[in-house]
Order: structure tokens, then C-alpha cells, then sequence
């Protein structure tokens, strides 16, 4: 049997997690001096609120070696492919790679770098859940997504500057210039790393649809499978105008929603929203 994992980061919803038979491993958030695991027993309002009153971001790090360990049954025959935020980002899949060798476990567990984040991993670990479900071996799973993760496309436009400058993503003068300048900026996720790829102006409504209609040409060459809206807390009315404007494109046989997890959200802050999908 073909089992696949993902580490919290791919912000699936718990339907999608159910539907797909995904078993998820959780990274650790930091409140100061308290440590808690991503969508177990910390929620992004909870980051939010204590960042606000702190003035400071939470710190992050990756499950470790007998947390992973934890998924892995050494005396069975099951295979296990398991995806991670981007080494870059993460030491979470050397964690994964060193895990199943400390378990003899090598041949039988199969690490995959997404080198993404949040559901730009999500549409990786579904594909994968998919083929499995039709049958497919390991290493055909694994040759797949090898060959068209460089085909996600994920990007995110920010609401709030704040928790980019308090992470050190961003200085104290450009947070001030950005705030008042009502500035949002777009971040891309390329080469497993995130790059700041342009500017938006103007209230949530109008800002968020300009991002989503700049992606119009991507949008309609994309795979028609399915599509993202993940978002870390946004208007409801604004989701709703990014599914109608996604629907109203006839491209995609699944518009679906989730919620940034608490790794996610605590980098990029309330009001981040991205859609994410694979290019043809």
C-alpha cells in the first residue's frame, strides 16, 4: 500500500485531508516560550493576537526526526511518499531523508522537495493521493510530480506589511511607506524560494481582483483539475468575487478554498490571499 504524507504546510482543509486519505505531520509554532504544533492546538487568530500584543512574529520550526519517525512503521511493507515546504525555506525534508534512514526505511519512503509552500504543495500532495488511488506505484507517483512541480504556480498578494517587517522580511521605513502608501505587494514563489514580483494599491476589493486578473492568461492555460483560493483571513465578499472571477473563466472543474495554516499565517499575516494552480 502507497501511503502519502505531507508536512502542515500544505494548508489543506480537513475535508481534503479525509477525501484523499493524507496523513499530515505538524511543524512547530513559537509563542515566545510556549511551543505549539500547526492545526493541532494553535489557530492563526491565536498567532494574531499575540503578535499584535508582542509587537513581534512567532518562530517556526520543522518536525523532527521522531516526529516524522511517529508515521512510519518499520515492521510493515507499506511505501510512504512524503512532501515538505521547500528545503529552502525548511530543513524539514533532510529531517524526513534522515528519519527513514535512521529506520533502515530508505527504499520504502520517498521524500519529495515540493519546493513550495502552503497549497502550492497542496496540489502536489492531491495529484499524488489521485494516482495513487488509480493504482499507480510509488515511483511512477514520484517520477509524476518530479516532473511537473516546477509547473506550480503559487503567489500571494499581502494585505499588512506589518508581519513581513516584525519576521525581518522587510524594514521598519518600508513597512511606514507601504502602510501609508496603502501599498500590497505580490509574492511569488519560484525556484523554491520567495520573490516580491509587484505592487497593488487600493482597498482589499479592488487590489486583490487586480492581482487575480493580471494571472488572466496563466489562469486559462492552467491544468483544469482544480484551483486554489487560500487566504489567511479575508472578507468573505472578497473570496467570493475571486471565485466568481474564477468561474466566470471556465477553465477549472474545482474551485476550492482553504485557510493558511498557522506556519503560513504567521509570516504573511491577516488578509493574505493567494490562488494557486498547475500550469499546463
Amino acid at each position: 500500500m502507497i501511503k502519502i504524507l505531507s508536512d502542515s504546510t500544505c494548508d489543506l482543509s480537513q475535508e481534503l485531508i479525509k477525501k484523499y486519505n493524507i496523513g499530515i505531520i505538524p511543524l512547530y509554532v513559537r509563542l515566545g516560550d510556549e511551543e505549539y504544533r500547526d492545526g493541532v492546538n494553535i489557530s492563526p487568530e491565536d498567532i494574531y493576537k499575540w503578535s499584535d500584543e508582542h509587537g513581534e512574529t512567532p518562530t517556526t520550526a520543522a518536525a523532527s526526526m521522531s516526529d516524522i519517525a511517529e508515521y512510519l512503521d518499520p515492521a510493515g511493507d507499506d511505501e510512504y511518499i512524503i512532501f515538505t515546504i521547500s528545503s529552502s525555506m525548511s530543513v524539514n525534508f533532510s529531517n524526513v531523508r534522515l528519519a527513514a534512514e535512521e529506520l533502515g526505511m530508505s527504499e520504502r519512503v520517498h521524500g519529495i522537495d515540493s519546493a513550495n509552500l502552503s497549497t502550492g504543495i497542496g496540489l502536489l500532495v492531491i495529484h499524488a493521493a489521485e494516482l495513487a488511488q488509480k493504482g499507480k506505484s510509488a515511483a511512477e507517483i514520484v517520477n509524476e510530480i518530479e516532473n511537473i512541480k516546477d509547473k506550480v504556480r503559487a503567489s500571494f498578494v499581502i494585505d499588512t506589511l506589518v508581519y513581513l517587517h516584525r519576521g525581518g522580511r522587510c524594514s521598519g521605513m518600508a513597512a511606514l511607506i507601504g502602510t501609508a502608501l496603502k501599498l500590497h505587494p505580490r509574492i511569488a514563489v519560484s525556484d523554491g524560494a520567495m520573490h516580491p514580483e509587484k505592487k497593488y494599491r487600493g482597498s482589499s476589493n479592488r487590489y486583490v481582483l487586480d492581482y487575480v486578473r493580471d494571472m488572466d492568461n496563466d489562469l486559462k492555460n492552467a491544468r483544469p483539475e482544480r484551483v486554489f483560493i487560500t487566504h489567511s483571513g479575508c472578507d468573505r465578499e472578497v473570496v467570493e468575487s475571486v471565485r466568481e472571477y474564477l468561474r466566470s473563466l471556465g477553465v477549472f472543474d474545482e474551485i476550492l478554498e482553504t485557510r493558511a495554516g498557522s506556519v503560513v499565517s504567521s509570516h504573511c499575516g491577516p488578509g493574505t490571499l493567494g490562488v494557486l494552480f498547475i500550469s499546463k
